[in-house]
């Protein structure tokens, strides 16, 4: 079972999320945790280890121009503008390439080669018998988020329970996070652009057909903007995180507010039922 916490924009409490109902879930199962927030990862702040890394690459091709006839046939496949060819010369842009490989196979006289190129980290913690942190690391200037993100969901495709820490947004690496999986708890705030936010990522997924349930986080009793959408919309929401200013501080001190106070740890607990429950799940 695959349950993404995801938000519609950065900044909402995700991690927070994400970071508290794994810990409070592993002291009952085995819960694997995987942050494919792949360009700002921070779950490792809640869960500092020594990690196992595994360095993940892209084919892009390479052009060998005493075979290229300059044909043009990979420039006309390419949507992407990866490949230019010109009258003497082909012009490859890497960053553009979505490593498809549909250029080497209309290449008719196999003037491409491939090229493996590094594009960021899968690091891998084993944090305790029952927790598992499987991150996600973009290599910095890079903008193939997608090729790191599949490769997590990858590893971890035979757990049996993984909480997927999304990319913020509703652009293709959350996409590429969500899909796919069992259910979609999406974090929000009470607020005119929280509310936007939240609408185009509920869209996304019914075009997905991903079922979503809400979580209202620096809830200050004011949240109707919020619980008039979700009533209208039949999504459930199943907690309420109150605008504390010490536990925003506990947590950005790196601490995690299940494991400090057992209030929050039974808050959290409850939370997880209720996924388990949205979820088809048993607890």
């Amino acid at each position: 079972m695959q349950i993404v916490i995801a938000s519609g924009k950065g900044g909402t409490g995700k991690t927070t999320v994400s970071s508290n109902l794994g810990y409070v879930l592993s002291q009952g199962r085995k819960v694997t945790l995987a942050d494919c927030d792949v360009e700002e990862p921070n779950l490792e702040i809640f869960f500092p280890c020594n990690p196992d890394t595994l360095d993940v690459h892209v084919i892009i091709p390479a052009v060998n121009e005493s075979q290229c006839m300059h044909c043009g046939a990979c420039g006309e496949f390419c949507r992407f503008g990866a490949l230019t060819v010109l009258t003497d010369k082909v012009l490859l842009f890497p960053q553009l390439c979505h490593s498809c490989g549909g250029c080497f196979r209309v290449c008719p006289h196999d003037a491409l080669e491939e090229n493996p190129t590094y594009v960021g980290q899968v690091q891998t913690c084993q944090l305790s018998d029952s927790l598992r942190l499987v991150t996600g690391r973009l290599k910095e200037g890079d903008v193939r988020t997608t090729a790191i993100i599949r490769k997590v969901r990858e590893m971890i495709s035979d757990e049996p329970l993984v909480l997927l820490d999304s990319p913020p947004g509703t652009a293709c690496p959350f996409i590429e996070t969500a899909d796919d999986t069992t259910l979609c708890v999406l974090v929000t705030e009470p607020t005119p652009f929280g509310l936007h936010d939240l609408s185009v990522a509920v869209n996304v997924l019914k075009i997905l057909d991903i079922p979503s349930v809400v979580v209202i986080n620096r809830s200050e009793g004011s949240d109707g903007i919020i619980e008039d959408y979700c009533f209208e919309n039949n999504i459930p929401i199943l907690m309420k995180i109150p605008l504390d200013f010490p536990l925003l501080k506990a947590q950005n001190n790196g601490e995690l507010i299940s494991r400090k106070d057992t209030a929050w740890f039974e808050r959290f607990k409850e939370l997880g039922e209720k996924i388990f429950d949205y979820a088809g799940g048993v607890l």
